[in-house]
């Protein structure tokens, strides 16, 4: 241990994003004692600015009421603008490709709406089995709505037998297979129970070849891997904001559309007077015409003080770099990962389900334990340290990049190997 202890202290030093720790409230116990805080991929931690930025804009309501909408240097009626440059850079997309909108269930509603369009021979839709909860509620619903049954018009790819992660090839095989049927493919970019970031571009490659339209929810990769959805050209993709982008419970989410639909009226859309073209939407005339891409997805004005919130976290992000942030979250991850394997090399007590290859995972390592899992947990927060319980049986630990150290690594797996 105490070599790991040595190795964590080298890493902080040589840290060249360590002071980016200094921009968020570390929560901390009675004693006022810092906890470690590795549930990142739960709910971000919140940047030290947002209090100002917020208050910044109830001072603009208190003052100026109606007419801050329209004040100068930003007018609420175009909030949602200055996130876009931000927001197109981590997700690799254009300006026009993305917008901050709503949340991550609504949105996925909305792009479904367009880009989920059935026949009577092309109608089943592709996820993952153990996909979070509302993205199945969502699918399942959408089926139910075009009056297909779930039973047969829902496809869920399952590990091979005694695996936990899903292979690209099986992935790939099993579009393969319902290709003449398959009007859909929606997956994670990464999984939330396992971690696993699935191969975006060659999924939306041979989904596309067989004839289906491709999303993904990227609750859990945005503001956490790179990604190119644009020259990767998936159709769209939805995402929240208050994990690895820190802008608050429950705030604002974001979706992707590619611009190849940017000026495709006649898709099938719900509609909302926000979507429709800027330069008259305030004539109030019957008649939707919605804007250039994905802006023409919005239904309402934007929520400024949770925008405001996020603006401060997107800011964050673009000074660190998106390149940055990844380069030590591999690094990171990687030493959490040594660490685990130095206290137990053969695996006979813990199992790590995210895949050991780098390039497939995030900031995040999904445990399973052969016994005592559950005491183990509690255990952790008795001590400071703050991870995630997923039943049945998985405790998720991630090291978030822009606040976590190496040291706070070494202390986790100090206590794992007390067990």
């Amino acid at each position: 241990m105490e070599e790991l202890e040595q190795q964590a202290s080298k890493y902080d030093q040589a840290d060249e994003l360590k002071h980016f720790r200094q921009k968020y409230h570390i929560p901390a116990d009675e004693q006022g004692r810092e906890k470690i805080y590795f549930c990142g991929n739960s709910l971000g931690l919140q940047p030290k600015a947002v209090a100002a930025a917020v208050e910044k804009e109830l001072e603009n309501w208190r003052t100026k009421g109606v007419e801050g909408h329209f004040a100068e240097p930003k007018p609420w009626w175009t909030y949602h603008k200055q996130l876009k440059s931000t927001l197109a850079h981590i997700v690799g997309a254009k300006e026009h490709e993305v917008v901050a909108m709503n949340n991550l269930t609504t949105n996925l509603h909305l792009l479904m709406a367009s880009f989920y369009q059935p026949t009577s021979s092309r109608y089943k839709i592709m996820i993952e089995g153990g996909a979070f909860p509302s993205d199945h509620y969502a699918v399942e619903s959408q089926l139910r709505w075009h009056g297909f049954d779930p039973v047969q018009a829902l496809v869920e790819l399952q590990p091979r037998p005694n695996e936990e992660i899903l292979r690209t090839a099986d992935i790939l095989q099993a579009i393969g297979q319902h290709a003449d049927s398959l009007a859909l493919v929606l997956l994670p970019g990464i999984q939330y129970y396992t971690g696993q970031f699935f191969d975006l571009k060659r999924i939306t490659e041979v989904a596309q070849e067989a004839g289906a339209n491709v999303g993904f929810d990227l609750a859990h990769a945005v503001g956490n891997v790179p990604m190119q959805l644009h020259h990767w050209n998936v159709d769209f993709a939805v995402w929240c904001s208050y994990k690895y982008l820190n802008s608050g419970p429950g705030n604002t989410g974001g979706a992707f559309v590619h611009e190849r639909y940017a000026d495709n009226a006649e898709l099938p859309r719900l509609a909302g007077w926000w979507g429709h073209q800027e330069e008259d939407r305030f004539q109030m005339k019957p008649g939707f015409k919605p804007m250039y891409g994905v802006d023409g997805w919005q239904l309402s004005n934007a929520n400024i003080l949770p925008l405001a919130a996020q603006s401060v976290s997107l800011e964050i992000v673009a000074e660190a770099g998106v390149d940055r942030v990844r380069q030590k979250s591999l690094k990171l991850t990687g030493f959490l990962e040594e660490c685990i394997h130095s206290i137990d090399p053969e695996g006979k007590y813990v199992t790590i389900i995210t895949p050991s290859n780098p390039d497939e995972r995030g900031a995040q390592l999904s445990l399973v334990f052969a016994s005592g899992g559950r005491q183990f947990f509690e255990k952790l927060t008795q001590s400071g340290i703050i991870v995630d319980w997923r039943e049945p049986s998985v405790i998720r630990v991630a090291p978030a990049p822009l606040y976590n150290t190496f040291t706070e690594v070494y202390h986790f797996s100090k206590i794992l190997s007390e067990m």
